[in-house]
């Protein structure tokens, strides 16, 4: 089989694996349904834990792993076909994730009745193993947030740029067909966490 084929059999493969079982997607409250919270501090947790919605969604998670598999739909199982992290997080060579997640999302019909589309993005990867969320108490999700250490080198107002205006964060909210969106919309989810951390970017327990 020469490598055109091996191409078209490996994004078949990808096809028949990328099934997920679609839901409702839960909303967001807003900004201001927490200015009756009494005291700065416990409003800055409230905040946070209506942003933990969203950072403890299948969305996020399944590219937040611990070790290095991506995990897919819903169930948050790991990904099928196996891959591998690999240098830079975007896969081992052969088997990198843009060789299946193309630039976008590609709905795919005749393949499967539960799979509707192969979600896509041009910086699709996984996060690096310092950002593993998954397992994590939403306190200690947030602490991560807080130390660049383990939030990709970036301060506080870059996180809430990050948060608020990076479409892969974005995509969590237009996943593709066949998929539970994150809940509310990434322009809700960002004035949360730029309220989070006006407010003194305090933590849940971890």
């Amino acid at each position: 089989m020469n490598i055109s084929g091996k191409r078209v059999l490996y994004l078949a493969v990808c096809v028949l694996a990328s099934a997920s079982m679609p839901g409702v997607a839960e909303s967001l409250k807003s900004v201001d349904d927490f200015d009756d919270v009494k005291g700065e501090k416990a409003r800055s947790v409230a905040l946070f834990e209506e942003v933990g919605k969203v950072l403890q969604h299948p969305r996020c998670l399944n590219c937040h792993p611990v070790g290095n598999q991506p995990l897919q739909g819903e169930e948050m199982v790991v990904h099928n076909p196996p891959v591998q992290r690999g240098p830079g997080n975007f896969g081992e060579a052969g088997m990198e994730c843009n060789t299946c997640h193309q630039a976008m999302n590609v709905e795919v019909t005749g393949q499967s009745e539960d799979v509707k589309s192969i979600p896509g993005h041009p910086k699709w990867h996984l996060a690096p193993p310092e950002m593993a969320w998954v397992g994590k108490s939403l306190g200690e999700i947030c602490l991560q947030l807080k130390d660049k250490e383990r939030n990709g080198n970036k301060t506080m107002p870059e996180m809430i740029h990050h948060m608020a205006e990076d479409t892969l964060v974005g995509w969590g909210w237009e996943p593709g067909e066949g998929r539970e969106p994150a809940p509310g919309t990434q322009a809700a989810f960002g004035k949360l966490f730029k309220a989070w951390v006006d407010t003194g970017a305090h933590c849940p327990k971890a």
